[in-house]
């Protein structure tokens, strides 16, 4: 797989793929918003800015101002591969995003997927 090409693609494009993946489920925004803001640190004024600039996903992820700490507490496979086989760190902070997201909208309740 080419992780360049993930990593240059705008996550201001990426963003409404999750939340439609999300809604379909009936889960929502709101929900999304919260997840992205547990796992990366970001608030709605960091985050909005960060869509107001069309940041990449890389920039996204490396400028995420305190990725959660529970984050080895995510496992399982997403898209055909074991997060805790990723080497790749960035890989694996998008990868951990995914699962979340996946999680959401296979019913999962929030407490349990922010880990609490």
């Amino acid at each position: 797989m080419n992780n360049e090409k993930i990593y240059k693609m705008s996550f201001l494009k990426l963003y409404p793929l999750y939340i439609a993946k999300a809604e379909k489920k009936g889960r929502t925004k709101k929900e999304v918003d919260e997840i992205i803001y547990w796992l990366t640190g970001y608030d709605e004024p960091t985050f909005v800015k960060q869509m107001d600039r069309e940041v990449n996903v890389e920039t996204f992820f490396n400028e995420a101002p305190n990725f959660n700490e529970k984050t080895n507490l995510i496992t399982g496979v997403i898209c055909g591969v074991r997060i805790e086989e990723i080497t790749d760190p960035l890989m694996k902070r998008i990868r951990y995003l995914d699962k979340l997201i996946d999680e959401l909208a296979k019913g999962k309740s929030l407490e349990k997927i922010l880990r609490k």
